[in-house]
C-alpha cells in the first residue's frame, strides 16, 4: 500500500441555472497508487494516472443536474467531476498501457484517477511542435467537434457564407479557420471588443461583432451577410438563432452544437422565426462528435498538418492549480474565457 493525498474538485449538490464557483469546493482525499479502490479479485484490469491538464467545457453544465435522459448519466454529488484530460500512465494492469504512456480522454477532476474502462483513453506520442494541452483542444473533442459539425454535417461549399457564434471559443474558433482553409467567407460573433479583435487580427475571420453592441441582432447580420447565410455553425442557441433563421439562404445548413445561451433558463423560449424553415428549406442538425470517431484519425491528420504549416493557429486560456476548477468552469458561462479554458494540474 502507498497512499497519498489525492486533491479533488467536488459537486456539493444539483445545480439549477447557471453554475456557481461555490456549487463545487475543494476536498482532499487519499489514494492508494498501488491498488485501486474496491478491488477484488474479479478485477479485470486497472489504469492509475496522474492528470496533468483538464479541460472545461460547456456540456459538463448538464451533468450537473439530476437528469437521466441525456447522453451521458449526471455527475454524483459528493464525488469529483469527471470530464476530458491530458494524463501520464502511473501504473496499470491493463497490458495495452505502459507507465510513462500519455493518454488522452475522460478522467476525474482530481490528481489521480483509477480507470477500470480503457475505452476511455487514447495513447498519443508527445510532440514536441505540439503543447500537450492542444489535446484536450485543438487535437481534442473541440477540436474534432469543429472538424466533424463543420464538413460533415454543414457540407461546405467553396464560396458560401459561413457564421459563427462564441467563435473564439474552443470550437468556433477553429470551425472559422477551417471554412477560411475551404474558401468560405466568414463572419464570427463574440461577446467582447477583445474578442472580436482576435477573431479579425489572429484566427483570420473576414469580419466579426460583439453581439452584446447590437440591439438588433437580425439588422446585424443582414449588414455582414446582405445576400444571407448558407451555414451557421451555433453555438449558443437562443436569439441568436432565431435572428439567423431571418437571414439564412434557401437551402442553408444549420449545425446546432451547443445552446449555452439557454443554460440559465428553467423553460422553453419563443422562437419567432421558425416559418423560414419551410420556404428556405432549411436543415438544422443537432450532433455529437462521438456519431463520427471513425474519422479521428483523419482529424488528426488534416489539423496537424495546417497547425505546422502555421494556417491554423490556436488560442488556450489556461489557469494554474486544480483550485481554479470551480472558477474556471463557473467562468464559462459569463464569457471570461478567452480560447479554449484548461487546468493545469501538474507538470510532468
Amino acid at each position: 500500500m502507498v497512499l497519498v493525498e489525492n486533491k479533488q474538485v467536488v459537486l456539493k449538490d444539483f445545480v439549477d441555472g447557471i453554475p456557481k464557483e461555490n456549487d463545487m469546493e475543494i476536498k482532499i482525499g487519499k489514494i492508494d497508487l498501488l491498488h485501486p479502490p474496491n478491488d477484488d479479485d474479479n478485477n479485470k484490469g486497472f489504469i492509475l494516472v496522474k492528470n496533468l491538464y483538464l479541460s472545461c467545457d460547456p456540456y459538463m453544465r448538464g451533468r450537473m443536474r439530476n437528469f437521466h435522459g441525456s447522453h451521458l448519466p449526471p455527475y454524483v454529488p459528493g464525488q469529483a467531476l469527471e470530464g476530458f484530460g491530458v494524463a501520464k500512465v502511473v501504473s496499470s494492469s491493463d497490458p495495452d498501457f505502459k507507465p510513462g504512456d500519455f493518454v488522452s480522454g475522460v478522467t476525474g477532476w482530481e490528481e489521480y484517477s483509477f480507470i477500470r474502462k480503457n475505452e476511455q483513453l487514447r495513447k498519443f506520442v508527445p510532440d514536441d511542435d505540439i503543447p500537450l494541452s492542444f489535446h484536450l483542444g485543438l487535437l481534442g473533442m473541440p477540436g474534432f467537434t469543429a472538424y466533424a459539425g463543420f464538413f460533415e454535417v454543414c457540407s461546405p461549399k467553396k464560396g458560401e457564407t459561413v457564421f459563427v457564434s462564441a467563435a473564439s471559443g474552443a470550437v468556433g474558433q477553429l470551425v472559422g479557420q477551417l471554412a477560411k482553409l475551404h474558401g468560405c467567407y466568414v463572419v464570427g460573433s463574440a461577446g467582447s471588443n477583445k474578442k472580436v479583435d482576435l477573431l479579425k487580427n489572429k484566427l483570420g475571420f473576414d469580419e466579426a461583432f460583439n453581439y452584446k453592441d447590437e440591439p438588433d441582432l437580425e439588422a446585424a447580420l443582414k449588414r455582414y451577410f446582405p445576400q444571407g447565410i448558407d451555414i451557421y455553425f451555433d453555438n449558443v442557441g437562443g436569439e441568436t438563432l432565431d435572428a439567423v433563421l431571418a437571414n439564412m439562404r434557401i437551402f442553408g445548413r444549420i449545425a446546432a452544437c451547443g445552446m449555452v445561451s439557454l443554460a440559465s433558463l428553467s423553460g422553453p423560449q419563443q422562437m419567432r422565426n421558425l416559418y423560414h424553415i419551410i420556404p428556405k428549406r432549411i436543415r438544422i442538425q443537432g450532433f455529437l462528435q462521438s456519431d463520427y470517431l471513425n474519422l479521428f484519425p483523419r482529424f488528426v491528420e488534416y489539423v496537424t498538418s495546417y497547425y505546422k504549416q502555421g494556417k491554423i493557429v490556436y488560442i488556450e486560456d489556461t489557469n494554474e492549480g486544480l483550485e481554479s476548477g470551480p472558477s474556471s468552469l463557473a467562468g464559462l458561462f459569463s464569457g471570461k474565457n478567452v480560447g479554449k479554458q484548461i487546468i493545469r494540474v501538474a507538470h510532468q
